[in-house]
Parts: C-alpha cells; sequence; structure tokens
C-alpha cells in the first residue's frame, strides 16, 4: 500500500457532511479490498475483517470519511451565491479562497474579497452571514445548475513539503481512513485477538451522527476511534499539542477507558514504536464519545494522527505518522503470541 496515493486520492474526493457520497464510493472499494462484505449503510463504509472466529470480542475501529464545508442557502439577483457552514470552518481564511459548487455537475468559484484598498481601517472577519461565492455567472445560469441546499468545498489539492510531510484539505480525516487501511495490511494472514469491524462514518463534523448509528448497529465490546489531533505550530501551547513525525497520539481522558488507554501504550512500548500521549479533561470531541455510551457502553480510545492547520485548506500532516498510528493498532489487536 503507498500510503501517499492512498491519503491523496481520499484527500482530493468531496464528501462534505451530509453529501459524503463520492467519498463513500472511493473508500468502499479500498475497504472491499480487505473486507469482501463491505457495504454503505446509512451514509457509513461498514466491513467485517477477516473469519468471525466464536468467542472474540468486537473491536470497531472507526474513524470518519466526512469533511467541513459549505451548504447553498440562496443565490442573489446579482448572482453571488450565499453559504453557510458546515463544520467548524475558520472563517478568517475565508476571503479569495478557491471552491468547487457540487451542483448537478461541479463547478469552480471563490469566495469574495474586498481589495483592502477600498477598506476603511481594519478589516474584521467575515461573518456567515456576509459571505459570497462568485462563480462568474448570472443568478439565471446558476439556476440551472446550483440549488439551495447543494455542498460546497475548498478546491485544493494534495501537495508534497520536506520529507514526510504532506498538504491538503480533508485530511481530517481522510489520514485516519488510510491509517485504518494500513492496519488491515498489516494485519492479513494474522490471528487478532479480536473480531475487527471498520465504520468509516459519516457526518461527524457535525455532530458524530454516524458514530452514533454505526456504534448502536455493531454493538462493539472496544472500539478505537481514529482520528487527528492537534500538532505544534508556532505561537500555539506546546503543552497542549503533539508533536509532528512522534507517532501516534494516545488518548488519556475520563470518558475513555484507561484499562484500553494503558493497553495501548504497553504495545506501542514493547514494538519500540514512538507514541504520544494527548490528555484531554472531559470528552474528547471525537465519535470515541459516542461508542463508549452506546447501548451497554464499549471500552473506547482514541488513536490520533498530529495535524498543523485543522479545519483549513491546508491541513499539514506527517506520513510516518500515519504508517506508526497502523503499526500501534495492528500490535494491539494482534493476538498474544
Amino acid at each position: 500500500m503507498d500510503i501517499y496515493e492512498t491519503v491523496k486520492a481520499l484527500c482530493e474526493v468531496s464528501g462534505a457532511s451530509g453529501s459524503e457520497a463520492p467519498a463513500e464510493k472511493l473508500a468502499l472499494s479500498m475497504l472491499s479490498e480487505y473486507c469482501p462484505d463491505a457495504e454503505i449503510v446509512s451514509g457509513n463504509v461498514i466491513g467485517s475483517f477477516g473469519t468471525h472466529r466464536e468467542g472474540l470480542p468486537i473491536l470497531v475501529l472507526d474513524a470518519h470519511i466526512d469533511q467541513i464545508g459549505m451548504i447553498v442557502t440562496h443565490i442573489t439577483d446579482e448572482g453571488f451565491i450565499k453559504v453557510g457552514n458546515i463544520g467548524g470552518i475558520d472563517r478568517r481564511l475565508l476571503p479569495a479562497q478557491p471552491v468547487v459548487i457540487h451542483g448537478k455537475h461541479d463547478i469552480p468559484g471563490v469566495v469574495c474579497s474586498v481589495p483592502p484598498h477600498l477598506l476603511s481601517g481594519d478589516s474584521e472577519v467575515l461573518k456567515w452571514e456576509e459571505v459570497s461565492i462568485d462563480a462568474g455567472m448570472t443568478k439565471s445560469e446558476l439556476e440551472e445548475i446550483v440549488s439551495q441546499g447543494d455542498s460546497i468545498t475548498f478546491d485544493v489539492k494534495c501537495r508534497r513539503l520536506s520529507g514526510e510531510r504532506i498538504a491538503a484539505g480533508a485530511l481530517d480525516d481522510r489520514c485516519g481512513i488510510a491509517a485504518v487501511l494500513r492496519t488491515l495490511e498489516l494485519l492479513k494472514g494474522k490471528n487478532t485477538a479480536y473480531n475487527i469491524i471498520v465504520n468509516f462514518s459519516a457526518q461527524e463534523e457535525i455532530g458524530e451522527r454516524g458514530a452514533k448509528i454505526g456504534a448502536f448497529r455493531l454493538a462493539a465490546d472496544y472500539a478505537i476511534a481514529v482520528d487527528v489531533s492537534f500538532a505544534y505550530a508556532i505561537g500555539e501551547d506546546e503543552q497542549k499539542c503533539g508533536k509532528l513525525g512522534k507517532g501516534a497520539m494516545i488518548g488519556i481522558s475520563p470518558c475513555l477507558d484507561r484499562g484500553m488507554s494503558m493497553g495501548l501504550i504497553r504495545a506501542a512500548e514493547k514494538a519500540s514504536l514512538p507514541y504520544q500521549r494527548e490528555v484531554m479533561e472531559g470528552l474528547t470531541s471525537t465519535n470515541a464519545d459516542r461508542y463508549s455510551v452506546s447501548r451497554g457502553g464499549a471500552k473506547v480510545c482514541t488513536v490520533s494522527i498530529p495535524l498543523r492547520n485543522m479545519h483549513t485548506p491546508a491541513e499539514v500532516i506527517d506520513l510516518r505518522d500515519v504508517e506508526l498510528t497502523a503499526q500501534l493498532i495492528a500490535e494491539f489487536a494482534k493476538e498474544a503470541e
């Protein structure tokens, strides 16, 4: 498995929350290689790995398929598209951003920006009702293609930086999906201590909705939410961030199972894998929060890939962390020798 090519392909397909179909189709084709029974259920891509063995507990590996984006609210008489947000977009970065409007067919657009020459005094961050998108069309032309409720995503390609670092949109959480796929590749032909089910869940960015459905349907005994978390960059609190290239971030929180956290740490140390601890004071704001309280509850932990510039069109990761995340989960899931 070429991790870069897998991440690149996943990041460059659209799938804002509630409009995940293109990303789901690609993820389904990738997952089917490891889980022949893979299917799309209620927006989630679900598949069972390996042969089911009676008596083993169920371990769900969850990574969310959706990304942040925008939604068309209406078209003005002047031909500008007005929008609302899907998920937590940093509004400071919106002006002049290229986007793709996913109407009857995709069309390019750009977020309008007032030139600094025409501003009086310091500019303020746009409110959502002030955001407009220019597609270079009239209202009547747009209405032939674009409807209220259509999704919009940033128009950005995956690019290599120095070493193993890459920048892209939608790395949150398509790199987590790549890590799960790599985990399955590492586990091929090996006995595991669990019956493993994969859930690439929908609508995480608007309240972990797909994970709630998946958690109830799959009735996990254990679950690992594979997501991203904050990697240190200039100006941030170093104590609250992980480091790029230093391995997966293992969650420790009152709402996570301490035994799983310690089990993952032991697995990392036994295999001499670098790892980082991520201490959270309450809920994790990831899909782990859904699995831990579904039905009778599951033992849950987060395993996160460090990421800079979260919820922007220029998210940054180190591909080594994707590989190390996969190796960690594979070591945890393997049957003791």
